[in-house]
């Protein structure tokens, strides 16, 4: 099978488009013929090497996966050839205290596809069984991939996480991201007042489209007064943070008494300082996030279906042209998804 794979860790010169051994199988796993697969930021971070981390190598990127079943293991019952499915990023062990309970990202032994396993850059991709959840034709297979990691992340940040209530201020970072798209229509959807940057015109008219109520330029504003502004200097009362140093001071700036962060990302880097003294005095809150559970993501898919939430796709491209994609989201070019048709 054609795949896009790098050897080593290293910049976009190090996906290479080229042949690769076919998946095989177990009783209990799926074969999945790639129809799309949706790019993420942890898709760059994989390939430039996370201390600490081991992955397979040579490795495949590519955390959601949509397409068909190309072929099901003796054991798996419920799907045959041809089912149009998509395959749920989160691995779990299925037997612990945390995946029993619905906590599947606390599970000692958690995964996601594409990083510490194989994913769906290639043109065939496996996964258990209980991994697969069945699509309909509502949206095409380049809209079924634009959804999971990113809506389940967002979701799990605001909703479970985050404890988002009807008329509260969310104040959501990036809004031409993917994640960012997401959390701006989940947001809305909570009945929050949800403040957004972006940069560029165009990126705040997509913003605006999407459910925000006000739109910052943060190249030409300080997004921490202009926060303060919007909010008659009470400041918001959640923070969706996916970006790191270059936000974080700020963000503590823009934060209401008693208010929250959830945090999934580090896009500007790892480290950062916190002022304790502030922390306790103002009754704040950091949460770190990490993913969400199966069950998150179906609550997900039904929002989907219902169209109460809609993928945002910014560009699609063949799969040989990974790199090319790859290279349009470290410019910071999109709006919306990034999504490889194969």
């Amino acid at each position: 099978m054609k795949a896009v794979v790098f050897h080593e860790n290293g910049g976009v010169d190090t996906l290479k488009y080229a042949d690769m051994e076919k998946p095989k199988i177990s009783p209990y796993e799926v074969l999945v013929k790639v129809k799309a697969c949706a790019l993420n930021h942890l898709d760059i971070w994989t390939r430039q090497g996370i201390p600490g981390i081991e992955i397979p190598m040579p490795h495949i990127s590519g955390s959601d996966v949509a397409g068909e079943i190309a072929e099901a293991g003796m054991e798996v019952k419920n799907f045959r050839p041809g089912d149009k499915v998509l395959i749920a990023p989160g691995i779990r062990c299925r037997k612990c205290m945390y995946c029993i309970t619905g906590n599947d990202s606390m599970c000692n032994s958690f995964r996601i596809m594409g990083f510490q396993t194989q994913g769906g850059y290639a043109e065939y991709a496996k996964a258990h069984v209980d991994n697969i959840i069945p699509i309909s034709n509502k949206l095409s297979f380049e809209e079924w991939a634009a959804i999971p990691l990113v809506f389940l992340t967002a979701w799990h940040m605001l909703i479970t996480r985050g404890q988002l209530k009807p008329g509260e201020q969310v104040l959501v970072h990036a809004a031409g991201s993917g994640i960012g798209s997401a959390a701006i229509q989940i947001a809305r959807l909570a009945g929050a007042r949800v403040i957004t940057t972006a940069r560029g015109k165009e990126k705040l008219e997509k913003a605006k489209q999407l459910g925000a109520d006000e739109v910052i330029d943060y190249s030409k504003e300080n997004y921490a007064e202009r926060v303060k502004q919007l909010t008659n200097n009470k400041g918001v009362d959640l923070i969706f943070e996916h970006i790191g140093p270059d936000t974080w001071e700020k963000n503590m700036q823009c934060l209401a008494k008693g208010g929250r962060m959830v945090v999934c990302g580090v896009t500007s880097g790892p480290s950062t300082t916190v002022d304790i003294r502030l922390l306790f005095m103002k009754h704040h809150a950091i949460l770190g996030c990490y993913m969400g559970s199966k069950k998150e993501l179906f609550d997900v898919l039904n929002l989907v279906e219902i169209g109460r939430l809609k993928p945002v796709i910014d560009t699609v491209f063949p799969l040989k042209d990974a790199a090319l994609a790859q290279q349009r989201m470290l410019n910071r070019e999109n709006f919306g998804k990034i999504v490889l048709k194969i």
